[in-house]
């Protein structure tokens, strides 16, 4: 008899994604950089006790172990594990599956320290990895600022210690465990905003540098990853932070989302999921276009041509804007819509009007018939 379809389904996914990560490791020429061997002999300790005994704030990690003669190595995966069902049961299938593949696999759990207990939740995080059998296995604490709001504030933190354990062990990918419902929501939470199609898109299956993230889990829905945990008897932890109304997420997952099947029928997460997918495949081309046309609209010094940027389509032209903008130290996380509608103008409304200042002190003027985007 097989396993559950719950676990047969979120194996499959993970299995599919280690498969990629193994052409692509090959392809690209094997280990690189990577200077831990795939077969490492006499763990010492089990990394729970080990971890234990580091205590349970600041970064815990297991012992570095004695330099053995480099080999060649198999790619190492990270899971990054908050204890939740979602990661619980991502942690579950990776441990699994690697084990019928030429793939190390190991976990990270991050403690943001918003919560009384976090340092305890991550050691018991680690804990349940290393029963796994993954190895390293390895909490981080962050410090969470307050810049961009606490969910996005938390989110940064949580993405440089991913970046930054990945380069520590060496690993070629890291994955998370966003569902369906995730997609859903941040699709919608796009729309709320009035952002661009690239914004609907949601979350790629695979992200970050040199394609670092991946997300099996994105053609599942969040029950399923639960009701994999029940019938493996993995225990999880319920984040409170996931019901509390003071974060917009939580209001849109509890409410937002519940009324809108309510009023729509079923299906509206299957077809929010669907449209990122269908906004991802034309923002891409869209970009591909941009990055095209850029090349075009800029004279022999390499300025840009008001009148070529003119002539392109909104769309594309706001993109080849972006990039310049990107490109002259503008952080791309605060460019938003309303600094491009400006600049913009600069091109389709111009009536003389002053430079116009943008994040990073960059500041974009009209001068000539030219396009001047640089740092103040």
């Amino acid at each position: 008899m097989g396993p559950h379809p719950a676990v047969a389904a979120i194996r499959l996914a993970v299995r599919r994604v280690l498969h990629d990560v193994l052409t692509e490791f090959h392809r690209d020429g094997g280990p690189g950089g990577l200077d831990r061997p795939a077969e490492e002999a006499g763990r010492s300790a089990p990394a729970a006790s080990r971890y234990a005994e580091a205590g349970a704030a600041g970064r815990l990690a297991l012992p570095d172990r004695p330099a053995l003669p480099e080999r060649p190595a198999a790619p190492l995966v990270l899971v990054a594990c908050s204890g939740g069902a979602d990661s619980m049961a991502l942690a579950s299938a990776l441990a699994f599956e690697a084990r019928k593949l030429d793939v190390r696999a190991g976990g990270i759990t991050v403690d943001h320290n918003l919560q009384p207990g976090s340092g305890l939740r991550a050691a018991e995080v680690v804990t349940r990895l290393a029963a796994m059998d993954l190895d390293p296995v390895e909490a981080v604490a962050v410090h969470v600022g307050r810049e961009g709001g606490p969910e996005a504030a938390a989110r940064d933190a949580r993405y440089a210690a991913l970046d930054a354990a990945a380069e520590r062990h060496g690993a070629v990918a890291v994955l998370l465990g966003h569902t369906r419902d995730d997609q859903a929501e941040t699709v919608l939470l796009g729309l709320a905003r009035g952002s661009g199609i690239r914004s609907l898109s949601g979350m790629a299956a695979a992200s970050g540098p040199a394609g670092r993230y991946r997300r099996p889990f994105l053609q599942l829905d969040r029950q399923t990853a639960r009701k994999a945990c029940l019938v493996q008897s993995i225990p999880v932890w319920d984040d409170p932070h996931n019901i509390d109304p003071a974060y917009t997420r939580s209001r849109l997952r509890h409410e937002g989302l519940p009324a809108l099947e309510k009023a729509l029928g079923k299906g509206v997460v299957e077809a929010l999921a669907r449209t990122a997918q269908l906004s991802r495949d034309d923002a891409d081309a869209l970009d591909t276009w941009a990055a095209e046309a850029e090349l075009a609209v800029r004279d022999e010094t390499g300025r840009l041509e008001c009148a070529k940027l003119y002539v392109l389509p909104p769309a594309v032209r706001r993109r080849v804007l972006r990039r310049a903008a990107i490109e002259a130290g503008a952080p791309a996380g605060s460019l938003f819509a309303r600094h491009l509608e400006e600049v913009d103008r600069l091109i389709t409304g111009w009536r003389g009007q002053r430079a116009i200042n943008l994040p990073g002190r960059v500041e974009a003027r009209r001068q000539g018939g030219r396009l001047v985007i640089r740092q103040s």
